[in-house]
């Protein structure tokens, strides 16, 4: 197995960002010295963001360069430090929908999800509506505002083609404390993929750094430049010679890191629309399953995990794969 366990941080031109902090920063690698900084930070920030909300944020004086206010033009220098404070949570336009929800567990502090495959976590661009935001502010009434106006509550995410558990806090104290979980590494998150190809171990790691492609910002690679340590445990629970089913379980919570961890190692999940790739057994988006969801409960500090099966379209893939 390949293992890119440098520590990135110690570069130049390395990330450091925290999901869970309200206090984003980057070093500036030579390589992006006279980018825009609003264009920087668009292309940076871990979500989909527009450039004209960083400009917002720049305008509203959220955004510094080392300690100072900028303009959105201002030219980048190596070794800059950009500052980003993501401002308070603002009264939303959201429109509440009546949209069906399978509600795994809910209390006043927090709710579980099974989200299934095809719904988008929180609006977007080209997503305005029919996310699971939406459908939350309908189920709720006292969802959280800590991370902003466009996805209130939501404490982590999912891939819009991804199915399985999510959570979400119900007041400003939930969500700090399944944040700062989160952040320690102590919430439990296990998948259910399926991916091309017979691995050569019935276990083992990928640690390797994720960061922006630098040929397609939209998506993700293994790299040492402006990336975080990603670590992601796998365990085979049946093979099919040209397909395994494995049970991953994630160390770290990075933007498709278990779909970009699956491609780097030479077994992309099948179904993937992005990573992946068009051969042999297919379904429509990719074949990957939040199975378990573990936490301690914010208010009683007691362990609680969830688990839901596979959905419909996995079952179909597996038996497939079986009756062959």
């Amino acid at each position: 197995m390949n293992d890119l366990n440098k520590d990135v941080n110690e570069q130049a031109g390395a990330i450091a960002y925290e999901e869970e902090r309200d206090v984003t920063e980057w070093i500036v690698s030579g390589e992006n010295a006279r980018e825009r900084v609003d264009k920087y930070i668009t292309e940076a920030w871990e979500e989909e963001i527009s450039r004209s909300q960083v400009q917002l944020w720049i305008s509203s004086g959220h955004v510094k360069v080392n300690g100072s206010p900028v303009k959105a033009n201002y030219k980048l220098n190596e070794g800059d430090v950009i500052a980003v404070t993501v401002p308070e949570a603002e009264v939303t336009d959201l429109i509440a929908e009546d949209i069906p929800l399978e509600v795994v567990y809910e209390d006043s502090d927090v709710i579980v999800i099974n989200k299934p495959r095809g719904m988008v976590v929180h609006p977007a661009a080209g997503h305005p509506s029919g996310t699971l935001v939406n459908a939350l502010m309908f189920h709720c009434k006292d969802l959280s505002g800590i991370n902003g106006e466009i996805r209130p509550g939501i404490v982590h995410r999912i891939d819009k083609d991804t199915s399985g558990l999510i959570m979400a806090a119900k007041n400003d104290a939930s969500h700090a404390s399944l944040a700062a979980q989160l952040k320690e590494h102590s919430v439990t998150r296990r998948y259910i993929a399926v991916v091309h190809g017979n691995l050569a171990h019935s276990q083992g790691t990928v640690d390797a750094p994720i960061g922006r492609d630098p040929h397609d910002r939209k998506l993700y690679t293994v790299t040492e430049k402006n990336s975080k340590r990603s670590v992601t445990h796998f365990t085979v629970l049946e093979r099919f010679g040209d397909c395994t089913l494995l049970e991953l379980q994630l160390e770290t919570g990075r933007t498709h890191q278990i779909r970009v961890h699956m491609k780097f190692i030479g077994h992309p999940l099948v179904g993937d629309p992005v990573y992946g790739r068009s051969k042999g057994i297919m379904m429509n988006g990719q074949a990957l399953h939040a199975a378990v969801l573990g936490f301690k409960h914010p208010s009683t500090g007691e362990y609680m995990e969830f688990s839901r099966p596979i959905p419909a379209d996995m079952e179909e893939v597996l038996f497939t794969l079986r009756s062959r």
